[in-house]
């Protein structure tokens, strides 16, 4: 399959080529089988500027500027005409992901002329898939390979192709359109993956290797066999005399031009099965590191490589081959459903050795970290969670970072992004690290589960629980699980068991009623699933990243007769929970994107007139409440939340759209009342230095809007009622089921979550 760059695009287009105009057979389809429901979006991929004109209103992505910008417009990225208003983006719609689009679903999706330059198809047409709304019609438009001469045969799809673009939908219509295959597609249908084997091989072909090899993001390499119709990992058989690891370093050169060294490929188990009554012996091989692009070089074998989303395996439209099954799931687990059976022998774990020189430069930056950790307060001097920070190896859970970053006790390096750069894992700090393990009193012997994988927590952990005790690791991204298991294994923690699932709800068949000792979740949570609280003993600890109305702490729970007690709060930052526990803040954007304001766990409010309040003068209070430079005061954040009954919420402005209309806090979003049309949100401002009480900062509150005075005095109150009732304390935290009746609960403010039902206590507060 041929594919231009954007530069030979750009090329092609400023030396006069296009594309083949839309024709009237064409327009007559679309209207007949993808008409846009009224007000409906549409979005077009491949940017033909007729294309878009045809089915806006639109969203037209295009690869190259001279793609994207054709139009003739004053804006390169945005016109509208008399069909509707139209929306041109640039960017490479297979690696720049989808977060850049205009919006989040659409009724149509067309792509016209282009199907055939995506190469990961599969991949693309599973997160198209999720961006088309309920009803909505995917369609396109394409040449056919047959109609097209040989030497354009990479403009076109075969039969075959078309198969597999049509497979996984309940409708799949196709027309013709003057030439052009015209497919419908309607209402996906994704079908549970099946197995496939192949005929009867020749004797000396039944031993050989699996490789299982992921990009940078975690995306597994599948090749679609043009003999066996199947998807396929790289591999093959083994030379007479050449073990198995050598083998598999071979092949994938061979068959896809990737280079590995030997030193990246690790041997996991072998896998024994058999096909029409002959033995066959598969080595399962797992390399980390590569280089180049993966490319045909044995057409006769390998039709096209595909990187994979791990996730989107379960749901494969066409078959896999069953050996790469068996394989696939040695490197996670249970990921692949109604496998056939295969006798499973794991390779020994073997503690990879690293060299001296780093080993020694690592094992004193890691006494420096411990040493300092004990200096700040987070360790305790002569503690078994001191001993464990000085023994486990942290550089290894963190391949490439410089080993003073590795120890840095501050840091919290990010381990894996989105394509538009959003952190979704990271290795938490050791400063957090320690305050959590302290805060869940592990013991010898104890059952601990770990929810959000990493890999060094957990061997810290298992330190801790000692060789009686169980640690059990799960984390939903299979990026994440095989990333933690191969520094378990590199570094001897072979005890650590970990398992690839949701943290919601994977600890119901990870562990029995009152089965486990403590949990640790090192992933922010919005709330507190049962299985949390059912799997945890009486009298066990559950340390949980909570998020509670847009803010975050580390919060350790007991649980005393089914109800769980917080015992303090630790302000911090963690990535959230991933998969159906992951609770969207409610989000309003006012003067243009300038101002957002969030409602987290509050019940929004009406802001339709807030940008009016806003053009209105400021009212300031200035509290003289004041607090040192550097000292949280992330309770008082929360006294605010859990004594505004109506309209708390959090509101930040953006840098780059800044008009001063408001004063832009550093690091933080303001607590805001909302209220009657106006608005009142808390600040600070530094007061002067002098001997007596240097680098102080003041409490005070911007308001604007009709009823600006009576907010911010609302507010003022409530700071000042903070500092003479609150200052040095934290409010008391109880977790009931969501069924709990209202007057089955402590007094305090009670903030309900899908799963449970929080109330906070404030033994010395009064309400203003």
């Amino acid at each position: 399959m041929g594919h231009l760059n954007p530069a030979e695009w750009d090329a092609y287009y400023d030396d006069g080529g296009t594309f083949r105009p839309l024709g009237d057979a064409e327009r007559r389809l679309l209207a007949e089988h993808a008409p846009a429901p009224e007000g409906g979006l549409a979005l077009d991929v491949g940017c033909g500027w007729a294309n878009s004109r045809a089915i806006s209103p639109t969203a037209a992505t295009g690869w190259t500027p001279s793609t994207s910008h054709r139009p003739p417009s004053t804006s390169p990225t945005s016109t509208s005409d008399a069909n509707g208003y139209i929306t041109y983006e640039c960017f490479d719609i297979e690696q720049d992901g989808l977060d850049r689009l205009p919006n989040p679903a659409y009724d149509l999706i067309t792509f016209r002329l282009s199907w055939a330059f995506i190469r990961d198809r599969t991949r693309v047409m599973n997160r198209l898939r999720e961006r088309l709304r309920p009803g909505g019609t995917l369609c396109v438009i394409t040449p056919v390979a047959s109609e097209v001469p040989e030497d354009r045969r990479n403009i076109a799809l075969d039969e075959e192709e078309i198969g597999w673009l049509c497979a996984g939908w309940s409708v799949a219509e196709r027309h013709d359109a003057d030439g052009l295959a015209f497919i419908v597609l309607r209402d996906p249908a994704p079908a549970q993956v099946a197995y496939s084997g192949k005929g009867r091989p020749a004797a000396h072909a039944l031993t050989g290797a699996g490789v299982v090899v992921t990009d940078p993001v975690g995306r597994i390499l599948l090749g679609w066999s043009a003999r066996r119709e199947v998807w396929e990992l790289p591999g093959g058989k083994d030379d007479a005399g050449e073990d198995f690891v050598d083998a598999a370093v071979r092949e994938l050169q061979e068959e896809t031009g990737l280079k590995a060294d030997r030193a990246d490929a690790r041997l996991l188990a072998f896998l024994k099965d058999s096909t029409h009554g002959i033995s066959r012996m598969t080595a399962a091989v797992r390399i980390t590191a590569y280089t180049g692009e993966p490319a045909v070089t044995e057409a006769h074998l390998i039709r096209r490589w595909e990187w994979h989303e791990v996730t989107d395996l379960p749901a494969l439209a066409q078959p896999l081959f069953t050996p790469s099954a068996h394989v696939i799931n040695t490197v996670w687990p249970g990921l692949l459903p109604g496998l056939p059976p295969v006798h499973h022998y794991p390779a020994a774990p073997t503690e990879v050795i690293e060299d001296p020189q780093q080993a020694a430069e690592a094992a004193q930056l890691r006494q420096a970290m411990a040493d300092r950790l004990i200096k700040d307060g987070y360790l305790e001097n002569g503690s078994s969670i001191e001993a464990a920070v000085r023994r486990v190896p942290r550089h290894r859970s963190l391949p490439g970072l410089p080993l003073a970053e590795a120890y840095d006790p501050m840091q919290a390096p990010v381990t894996k992004r989105t394509p538009a750069g959003k952190s979704t894992s990271s290795v938490s700090a050791p400063w957090l690290q320690a305050v959590m393990l302290r805060d869940a009193r592990l013991s010898a012997g104890a059952a601990v589960i770990e929810v959000g994988s990493g890999g060094y927590n957990a061997a810290l952990a298992q330190e801790l629980v000692g060789p009686h005790g169980t640690v059990i690791s799960v984390d939903i991204d299979p990026f994440v699980t095989d990333r933690a298991r191969r520094f378990l294994t590199d570094t001897g923690y072979h005890q650590v068991d970990v398992h690839l699932g949701d943290g919601d709800s994977a600890l119901d068949v990870l562990a029995g009623p009152e089965d486990v000792d403590a949990i640790i979740v090192t992933v922010e949570a919005r709330d507190i699933p049962p299985s949390w609280i059912t799997r945890l003993a009486e009298g066990g600890r559950l340390v949980v990243p909570l998020r509670i109305h847009g803010y975050t702490w580390s919060i350790p729970f007991t649980k005393r007769d089914g109800v769980l007690v917080a015992d303090s709060f630790t302000v911090c930052g963690f990535v959230p929970l991933q998969g159906p526990g992951y609770r969207e803040d409610h989000t309003i954007r006012l003067r243009g994107g300038e101002v957002t304001v969030r409602f987290a766990d509050a019940e929004p409010v009406d802001t339709s007139r807030l940008d009016a309040a806003l053009d209105m003068p400021r009212i300031e209070r200035w509290t003289g409440v004041t607090i040192p430079g550097l000292v949280p005061f992330d309770m008082l954040m929360l006294w605010l939340a859990t004594h505004i009954d109506r309209g708390f919420a959090r509101l930040a402005v953006d840098a780059s759209l800044d008009t001063g209309v408001l004063h832009r806090a550093k690091g933080w979003d303001a607590a805001t009342l909302i209220r009657d049309d106006s608005l009142a949100r808390l600040l600070t401002r530094k007061l002067p230095t002098d001997e007596s009480a240097p680098g102080l900062w003041e409490f005070g509150i911007h308001a604007y809007g009709p009823h600006a005075d009576a907010l911010a005095d609302t507010m003022a109150d409530l700071v000042t009622a903070w500092d003479r009732n609150a200052r040095n304390t934290s409010p008391r935290l109880t977790v009931h089921p969501p069924t709990s009746a209202d007057r089955d609960l402590p007094e305090g403010h009670v903030l309900d979550k899908a799963y449970s039902r929080l109330v906070f206590t404030w033994t010395t507060s009064t309400t203003p």
